[in-house]
């Protein structure tokens, strides 16, 4: 019988698990001599030793998932400060979110793990060899589209097979499980990068509150200053087939050109707004990649005229007006919910097999008037396309504030604005009214770069009645005659088949598309239109502007003032990376001529012989039609079963009237899909609508296909 006063042995704490790696073959054995080790002791160190191989399982799936989410997420968004000046995120939203991509993806798998242990060591085991794995093969997908040309399925039957020779070396041998808890320092390293050297760091921690102001030359008179800096904007989508503005589709840019001085030959410096525009309001070419933020640039517009002017300033995905001079517009608070939105869409793109066709950038969708439930005294305009009063709320809010503000003030006021028109997303018809896209349709490719072209032009369209409204409110406040008023973009796009953007490949092949910008300056009490084919680069824009308003700026800078005499050298300075400048030959581009409009386009058609089927997205929309929400079913997409061989053309058709002729094109990864835009709003009526597709034959006969 056991003695009762003997003391009771401690209680056994749970054997280290199946899947911890077992103690360093190298470790000195017991001495066979020596008496065994007493039993608590033995207990505490298999204790220890399960503890320890958790906290070694938890820094293995903190180390993987820092690869796979944490490095790659915080590598694109420390690289774009303009996501966070768009959505106008503050500090402390910027900070939460990178603690949520840095912690929280982590988390549901350590608990999957802590769930697993319940069942069992050998559970708890298998179902981290199953994460290692799996996180592994998440790491071998975005390797594999990066140094191989594999996409789609065979990269994921790749990532898989490498995701498994991963978990079976890491079950096999320790030096795998070593490297990874060494690799775990990862995120805390990638969240200090961003956070103090990443461009963004500027945004969450700015330095520096804006340079000198500018002086007064002289006795000078200080007139107002109106700016206005559209977006991706071509010169050449304005010009008609005789290199003038074609008046009849865009008539307030040929109003514009009238009354002022016209820049034919003048060029932005890059095609990245957060290049170009610091370039255009700092008088110097791009020379580091820093954020657009008035801590990186902070001898700007801005701050050369905050002495002597007042400044109004709309940014959108710049803040090169500092705290000091200016105080930013209150917007409705965007919040944390879009930042996290947005960063799970690029997560899918950058984690996905497959190369996405979603632009970053179409994420900076302007707000509405409606949408930011700002309130308005501007009339109607005398538009007759413009038929719901409505419709005047899908003006940009952004462009609603800059308006409220055109009127004169007691001192000289520099009124700026930077408005994202008609950049990308293209969602507006020239009338005003808006119409839903899908984010995947492509923008190049046979068929589909015509339809990317035709929707710019579309939204140029309503580009041009903002820049009536413009020039009407001016007129009424009386700021027309006495302002200085600047209309110009940053920089184009190209449309070229194969060359679509404003890449170096676009650069390349259609320069006089990424490049050439308006550029239209009306003087003070200027009254007649003239045209000026100087070289121009848009470098000389802050001295032009700071000679007409009479201001000394207070640093050197690399542009020239148009009151100079012309530059004597033709060349053009490009920057698609700042610091390293490329060159092209100067000269007023010319027009690639305009798509001739399909003979079909505007004729009334009857009902004809069915001749199979298609699909239509959102084809319940033209049953319950509503014209006054402002928005209309003009873009329909869907797509064709393969009896519809490749390229042959679909009439689209509203309430028996074609509004477009589109071919069918080869399949991509959203299938085989056709799209057209119905720029025309007065095919469609409040309430039901009829929708048809009609398959063009060789002979011109139009066979309907039965929608779904």
């Amino acid at each position: 019988m056991a003695d009762p006063a003997a003391p009771t042995p401690p209680a056994q704490p749970p054997a280290p698990d199946a899947g911890t790696s077992p103690p360093d073959a190298g470790a000195s054995a017991p001495d066979a001599g020596t008496a065994a080790p007493d039993t608590g002791t033995s207990a505490q160190r298999r204790w220890d030793q399960g503890w320890r191989g958790e906290v070694g399982r938890l820094l293995e799936v903190a180390a993987l998932v820092g690869l796979v989410v944490t490095q790659p997420l915080l590598d694109v968004l420390g690289r774009s400060p303009d996501f966070f000046l768009f959505h106008r995120a503050d500090p402390g939203q910027i900070l939460l979110l990178v603690a949520l991509v840095a912690v929280v993806p982590t988390l549901p798998l350590v608990a999957l793990g802590a769930v697993s242990r319940l069942a069992g060591r050998t559970a708890r085991a298998i179902t981290h060899t199953a994460l290692v794995g799996l996180l592994l093969a998440a790491l071998a997908v975005q390797v594999g589209r990066h140094v191989t040309p594999l996409r789609g399925v065979p990269l994921l039957l790749v990532a898989v097979l490498a995701g498994a020779a991963g978990a079976a070396a890491h079950r096999r041998w320790r030096a795998p499980g070593r490297v990874l808890r060494l690799a775990a320092a990862g995120p805390v390293a990638f969240v200090a990068l961003f956070l103090l050297v990443s461009p963004t760091s500027a945004v969450v921690l700015p330095r520096s509150d804006g340079g000198a102001a500018g002086t007064a030359q002289g006795a000078a008179v200080h007139p107002p200053v109106v700016m206005l800096i559209l977006d991706e904007l071509p010169l050449v989508s304005l010009l008609g087939g005789d290199g003038r503005i074609d008046a009849q589709r865009f008539p307030h840019f040929a109003e514009l050109a009238g009354g002022s001085t016209w820049y034919r030959n003048a060029t932005g410096v890059s095609g990245w707004t957060p290049n170009a525009l610091p370039a255009m309001l700092t008088g110097r070419y791009p020379a580091r990649s820093v954020a657009p933020h008035y801590s990186q640039y902070p001898d700007n517009i801005f701050t050369a005229f905050g002495g002597l002017y007042d400044v109004k300033a709309q940014e959108s995905i710049t803040r090169l007006c500092p705290p000091s001079r200016c105080e930013q517009p209150i917007t409705p608070e965007q919040g944390l919910g879009v930042l996290v939105r947005q960063t799970g869409k690029l997560l899918g793109q950058i984690a996905g097999p497959t190369e996405s066709a979603v632009d970053p950038e179409d994420s900076y969708r302007e707000q509405t008037r409606a949408e930011a439930g700002l309130d308005s005294a501007e009339p109607v305009p005398d538009d007759p396309k413009f038929r719901w009063d409505s419709l005047d709320d899908n003006q940009p809010a952004r462009f609603t504030s800059f308006l409220a503000g055109l009127k004169p003030e007691p001192r000289p006021t520099l009124h700026f604005l930077h408005l994202l028109m008609p950049h990308s997303p293209w969602a507006y018809l020239p009338s005003g009214a808006r119409y839903d896209a899908p984010e995947d349709l492509p923008n190049d490719g046979a068929g589909w770069v015509d339809l990317a072209r035709q929707r710019h032009l579309a939204q140029l369209g309503y580009t041009d009645r903002l820049i009536g409204e413009t020039l009407r409110t001016l007129r009424a406040s009386g700021l027309y005659d006495q302002a200085l008023v600047v209309v110009t973009a940053d920089h184009g796009v190209s449309f070229r088949p194969g060359a679509q953007g404003r890449g170096m490949d676009a650069i390349k092949a259609a320069a006089g598309e990424v490049a050439w910008v308006p550029l239209f300056v009306k003087e003070p009490r200027q009254q007649t239109g003239r045209v000026d084919d100087r070289n121009w680069e848009h470098v000389d824009l802050l001295p032009t502007v700071a000679d007409e308003a009479g201001i000394r700026l207070p640093r050197r800078v690399d542009g020239r003032s148009a009151r100079q005499a012309p530059r004597t050298d033709s060349t053009k300075h490009f920057y698609d990376r700042p610091g390293e400048p490329i060159t092209f030959p100067g000269g007023v581009p010319t027009p690639p001529p305009p798509p001739a409009p399909h003979p079909l386009v505007g004729t009334e058609v009857r009902a004809g012989p069915a001749a199979g089927a298609a699909r239509v997205a959102d084809l319940a929309a033209f049953q319950a039609t509503d014209p006054d929400t402002g928005t209309l079913p003009a873009l329909v997409w869907g797509d064709v079963p393969e009896t519809v061989p490749d390229g042959t053309q679909l009439a689209v058709a509203v309430n028996g009237r074609i509004g477009a002729v589109v071919p069918v094109v080869p399949a991509d990864p959203g299938g085989r899909r056709f799209a057209a835009l119905l720029t025309d709003d007065r095919l469609f009526r409040a309430g039901a609508n009829t929708l048809d597709v009609y398959q063009v034959t060789g002979d011109g006969t139009l066979r309907r296909l039965a929608l779904s």
